[in-house]
C-alpha cells in the first residue's frame, strides 16, 4: 500500500493524539486572539486619557474666549454719543 493512501490508524497515530494536537492549536489561536483584544483595550484607553485632556484644554479655551456681556454694555453706553453723532451726519 503506498504511503499516501495510509490512514492515520496505519501509520499510528491515534485519535487522543489528534485531539492533543487540535486542542495546542486551539488553545494558540485563543490566546492570539485575546493578546490582540489586550492590545486594543490598552490602546482604547490611552485615546480616553488623551480626549480627556483634550476636553479639559478646551473648556479653558472657551472659558478664555466667551463674551463678557457686561464690558460690551459699558462701551456701547460710552460710544452712545459717538452713535448718536453719526446719525446725525
Amino acid at each position: 500500500m503506498p504511503d499516501q493512501l495510509q490512514s492515520y490508524w496505519d501509520k499510528g497515530i491515534t485519535m487522543e493524539t489528534v485531539f492533543v494536537v487540535s486542542l495546542v492549536i486551539f488553545t494558540i489561536i485563543i490566546a492570539a486572539a485575546a493578546l490582540g483584544l489586550i492590545r486594543v483595550i490598552l490602546h482604547l484607553r490611552a485615546v480616553v486619557k488623551t480626549l480627556d485632556a483634550l476636553d479639559g484644554g478646551v473648556a479653558v479655551i472657551v472659558a478664555q474666549t466667551s463674551t463678557v456681556p457686561s464690558t460690551v454694555d459699558s462701551v456701547n453706553a460710552s460710544l452712545a454719543p459717538v452713535r448718536n453723532f453719526a446719525e446725525s451726519i
